[in-house]
């Protein structure tokens, strides 16, 4: 019985002492990733491929990439990366659209494509002992889409109808004023195709940029999934791929110096009932030093729930339902932003608070309690995506496509833990200065544009 008994009081002195509910539990360091075992190797034509031994689960991950995204796009026809992704599996000589859904639903597997800004993607996958059957689905889709004509045409019908509708809504257009005014004379400038590219473009179209840009030389090949033995994973890989031909391919646009200046466009939405605020300047790539202190001030500032951006302009001022930042990282560049929907009456202060909180940034440290937190956050939310072989697959190709190495994941805990409130306050001198920061407001013109004047002049566009 005593040792029943002396349990009993030392739950009850436990149970006894006051708990401080006002503070998150504390949250130990989170070590830094580790890769699953790794093979890399170049099939003669030059494709990369990746090679990931996980065996968490009984499932395969595919992956492949092409510097191939919408800043390739010719200007005479934005859109063309992302619809061109969309049809690759439309249909090839030996399948159909409904014959591709068919075979991929036939060993459990799933198939999606996609366009960002610098890359087209395909992700696929499947259980692993239909690892065979996906490669071949894939290779045919990726070597052989032949983009049938009444495909091409429900695209582009259907495209129209999508376009239409992202004009009518406020925070597309304050995003592709931005970007032409940040990225002014570059590809990502053109966030979104045009009705007149839509309507002109063709089969051929779609076939040239295939051929151009979807070289194995130019591509990103990663696989996840439990290979204890990876011989005979080369050898598909060299049957599937290995006639692939290798191609010339462009080189990406560089983009001119950044010339930053504050600048204020109003974009006339009339009868809006609230307005769109973006605001925004140039950033920098994954490779760029100031990137990790970068991405550190960015959470600090608009990165969540816990950020300044939304306990004051949200939570204390009661100015915007949402508002956040962030630093988007581009291939060769970035993009730095702040965003917000607030009602016509309170355009003026919102703004002048949003812009603010950017400039305070640079001119006071953070506190020591302040980046613990998000240092904590922005690691465990990393460490997080990485819990399954989803995540590593998504990962490893967005890294590889960067020109970047397993070392960028397995050391990027590290780094952020490692950025200071010195190096904090000097990225956010040098990215989030107010008077380099161009001001984009989506709104009724003839409601808000006197009180968005009392932040300097404004242009207004129709």
């Amino acid at each position: 019985m005593r040792p029943l008994l002396t349990l009993l009081i030392c739950a009850g002195i436990c149970a006894a002492q006051p708990i401080d509910r006002t503070k998150p539990p504390e949250t130990p360091p989170l070590r830094d990733f580790q890769l699953p075992p790794t093979q890399d190797g170049t099939l003669p034509n030059g494709l990369k491929v990746v090679l990931v031994d996980d065996s968490r689960y009984p499932m395969v991950e595919l992956r492949i990439g092409f510097q191939a995204g919408s800043q390739y796009d010719p200007p005479a026809t934005p859109g063309l990366s992302e619809a061109t992704a969309a049809l690759l599996d439309e249909g090839t000589p030996s399948r159909n659209a409904r014959k591709i859904a068919e075979d991929a639903a036939g060993i459990g597997a799933e198939i999606s494509t996609g366009s960002d800004s610098d890359f087209l993607t395909v992700s696929a996958y499947a259980p692993y002992e239909h690892l065979a059957r996906l490669m071949e689905l894939v290779s045919d889709i990726v070597l052989n889409a032949s983009f049938p004509e009444n495909e091409v045409r429900l695209r582009k019908e259907n495209r129209l109808q999508e376009l239409a509708d992202q004009r009518t809504q406020p925070d597309v257009l304050a995003d592709e004023k931005l970007s032409q005014v940040v990225f002014a004379g570059h590809p990502y400038e053109r966030p979104l195709p045009t009705e007149k590219a839509i309507q002109t473009m063709t089969r051929a179209d779609l076939v040239k940029f295939r051929d151009r840009h979807l070289a194995p030389n130019n591509a990103v090949l990663v696989l996840v999934g439990p290979f204890e033995n990876t011989k005979p994973i080369w050898q598909m890989l060299e049957a599937r791929f290995g006639k692939w031909m290798r191609r010339d391919v462009p080189d990406s646009v560089k983009l001119a110096k950044d010339a930053a200046a504050r600048s204020i466009t109003l974009v006339d939405r009339p009868g809006s009932v609230q307005a769109n605020v973006m605001v925004g300047r140039i950033g920098v790539s994954r490779t760029n030093p100031d990137y990790y202190p970068l991405l550190v001030a960015d959470a600090i500032l608009g990165g969540g729930t816990s950020s300044r951006l939304f306990n004051d302009i949200r939570e204390k001022q009661g100015f915007a339902y949402h508002v956040s930042s962030h630093a988007q990282p581009f291939k060769d560049t970035g993009l730095v932003m702040g965003q917000m929907q607030v009602r016509n009456e309170v355009v003026e202060p919102a703004v002048k608070g949003l812009l603010g909180h950017f400039e305070k940034m640079g001119a006071e440290r953070v506190s020591a309690e302040e980046l613990s937190n998000i240092k904590n956050y922005l690691s465990g939310g990393f460490v997080m995506s990485l819990t399954k072989p989803s995540g590593v697959a998504d990962q490893l190709l967005r890294t590889r496509l960067n020109g970047l190495t397993n070392q960028y994941l397995e050391t990027r805990v590290d780094k952020i833990r490692r950025v200071e409130p010195d190096q904090i306050q000097a990225v956010s001198r040098k990215y989030f200065d107010p008077s380099k920061l161009a001001v984009v407001v989506v709104g009724d013109a003839k409601v808000i544009r006197g009180s968005l004047e009392k932040t300097g002049p404004v242009k207004v566009e129709k």
